[in-house]
């Protein structure tokens, strides 16, 4: 992709992939389902997580698989309202952005 990825998109977009899933999901699979959408490693991917953590976006527990601990990330409730805010922002924003590609608006 040729467009910069800032903090505000990267967030919203691990956000949108962990509450897709109820008890949560382990950070490799996490990557994995970013990369769907966006090409990101895994060292770009631990710190926005971390970030999220610290921001009380996400919560973390631990789970026996296959003989070693997984950590799972689950979204919180203000994790939840903040993806709520971060996909109405997404909507005003793209809209002015291909409405400027499609020569709607100067």
């Amino acid at each position: 992709m040729v467009f910069n990825t800032g903090a505000a998109l990267l967030d919203a977009i691990v956000l949108a992939v962990v509450s897709k899933e109820a008890e949560g999901t382990y950070g490799y699979k996490i990557t994995q389902d970013v990369r769907q959408v966006l090409e990101i490693s895994e060292s770009t991917l631990y710190p926005v997580l971390r970030r999220l953590l610290k921001d009380d976006c996400l919560e973390t527990y631990d789970q026996e698989f296959g003989g070693r601990n997984r950590r799972y990330y689950k979204v919180t409730e203000k994790g939840m309202a903040q993806l709520n805010l971060y996909k109405e922002e997404w909507k005003t924003y793209s809209g002015k952005i291909s409405g400027l590609f499609e020569g709607e608006v100067l």
